[in-house]
């Protein structure tokens, strides 16, 4: 892969642009014409759950600052980690994220409003009074809240994906003045297929039947059937959100719905900053293990597409779908649809418009990484893919295990505690998940998106712009790995030569090893010769 060499300057400073505000655009989009989703959204009131999580604090942020007039959002959380609810938003509001927000609309936060609540309770456990609220006022949902751990026992996955996504439609059935649900999925929803169309799929298991026995059975003989229920599935997650796009089918007669499935979620592209990312699960978990010289192996096939797609075009093409919804039916419940005719959905994909293969998908993390090495790195980097489970085994035995014994015992000789060990068994159970979808390959139809992007008018495909086709991999994966070094490593820009140094050291120190490795290995092979010619 051909690289552009970048001068000292281009390296230790990111592409410009998180500076710019919409006042520095205002005569661009005045030629545009109006955005028929800022018209949407304005003087209303909007619902979101699952704010707290990565794609949640990027729908608010970019309905803050996109829509500006919107009345007011509610968020539904609830306490975790010893802190209240107001203590956990406002640390998530002093985020680099809303950095822009701020500076555009500082009194940004005086439109969201905290609804206490629980997504595995009955009633999601809301008061009764936030409940009267909620009915009364909201017109725009976005229901985007599950437990995305894909070990999660089957009970909690299925009270929080599944009974919560049914309790949000009895909440939502009640609000006078709904315009728009949309119900946010995953495109792995119905994994066992491997030709993905935008339309319900039969569930293994009715919703409200799944919902029924776990409420009902123990836990104990729940882990134990487990397994038997998943059938081809390859985890709780994806189970759980097949069924609960049951929910949604079965709930949502006459209601103005849309199901949205987005593919792998990773780092943002443009807004409100190139490279925004502040999880490592999935593909980033890959990268954060390679970078810091942890992980050395995958097993994934190099030539099979990995379809993922930035945050903030998932998040534009969501509040699409919306705005879609509400135009179609604009009054509940008197223009809502007909009760046999399921909601639209949204395959949201990248690998039908812009493929990229796992094989780029790492040759563009080590081009940019080796510019921006972090100073967290504990050894060289050095990553294989393989396709092969044996041979993933054998990498894994040589470049993952010894190393961990040698230096957990040496740990243990000078009165250190072992890490290496228990953070490879972690390292393991990861890559066995990543396994599933990086050894195989779907076939995603997306002419309903398509279509959507189509229908949005000029203003509106600039300012929620999710048209992958037009989108340069090479340009994301640029403010990607800064994304993940600044966000995730804590590593700002400004220690990069120190990244360089260590680098350079990490790499004599990785063939200094191999060569005494190999020196010894030959010195092994002439002892064994001479044994046998001596017999």
């Amino acid at each position: 892969m051909s690289v552009e060499i970048m001068t000292d300057t281009q390296l230790l400073n990111p592409k410009q642009g998180g500076d710019i505000t919409y006042k520095d655009m205002v005569e661009e989009t005045e030629t545009l014409g109006e955005s028929q989703i800022q018209k949407l959204f304005s003087g209303s009131t909007v619902m979101l759950t699952g704010g707290t999580g990565f794609l949640g604090k990027l729908v608010v942020e970019k309905l803050l600052r996109s829509c500006s007039d919107v009345k007011k959002i509610y968020l539904l959380a609830r306490p975790k980690k010893n802190k209240d609810t107001a203590k956990r938003l406002q640390e998530q509001f002093d985020d680099v994220l809303y950095d822009r927000l701020r500076k555009e609309f500082p009194d940004f936060i005086q439109k969201i409003s905290i609804v206490e609540g629980d997504m595995g309770q009955l009633e999601l456990g809301m008061s009764p009074e936030d409940r009267v609220k909620v009915m009364n006022e909201v017109e725009v949902i976005f229901h985007g809240a599950a437990t995305v751990r894909f070990d999660e026992p089957l009970k909690t996955a299925v009270e929080i994906n599944v009974r919560g996504t049914r309790e949000m439609f009895k909440l939502a059935r009640g609000c006078g003045k709904l315009k728009a649900f949309v119900h946010i999925s995953t495109a792995y929803s119905n994994c066992p297929q491997r030709v993905i169309e935008e339309k319900f799929y039969d569930s293994p298991l009715p919703g409200d039947k799944l919902i029924d026995l776990v409420e009902t059975m123990d836990d104990k003989i729940i882990n134990n059937i487990t397994p038997g229920l998943l059938g081809d599935f390859p985890n709780t997650y994806a189970y759980t959100k097949a069924a609960a796009e049951d929910i949604v089918q079965t709930y949502s007669q006459g209601l103005p719905v849309a199901l949205f499935r987005p593919s792998i979620v990773i780092g943002t592209a443009k807004e409100p900053v190139a490279g925004w990312i502040d999880n490592v699960y999935g593909p980033t978990g890959v990268v954060v293990g390679a970078a810091v010289g942890l992980l050395h192996v995958l097993n994934c096939n190099p030539k099979a597409v990995a379809d993922l797609v930035p945050g903030d075009m998932v998040v534009n093409a969501c509040i699409a779908a919306a705005w879609k919804t509400a135009k179609e039916y604009p009054a509940n419940h008197e223009d809502a649809p007909p009760p046999d005719l399921p909601p639209p959905v949204y395959n949201y994909v990248s690998s039908e418009q812009n493929p990229l293969t796992w094989e780029k998908f790492m040759n563009y993390n080590e081009v940019y990484g080796f510019q921006v090495p972090t100073v967290q790195a504990i050894y060289y980097y050095l990553f294989h893919l393989t396709s092969s489970k044996f041979i993933y085994n054998i990498y894994c035995f040589f470049l993952h295990w010894i190393p961990a014994y040698i230096i957990d015992g040496i740990a243990i000789i000078i009165g250190k505690k072992p890490i290496l060990r228990k953070a490879y068994t972690k390292i393991t159970k990861f890559s066995e998940v990543m396994a599933y979808f990086a050894t195989r390959e779907w076939k995603f139809c997306n002419d309903n998106t398509q279509k959507l992007f189509k229908e949005l008018c000029d203003a509106d495909k600039h300012l929620f712009d999710f048209n992958l086709e037009a989108m340069d991999w090479s340009d994301y994966f640029y403010s990607y790995i800064r994304g993940v070094r600044v966000y995730l490593l804590k590593d700002p820009v400004e220690t990069v030569p120190q990244g360089l140094k260590k680098l350079n050291r990490l790499r004599i120190l990785h063939y200094t090893f191999c060569v005494i490795l190999g020196l010894l290995f030959l010195r092994l092979l002439y002892g064994i010769f001479f044994s046998i010619i001596g017999f």
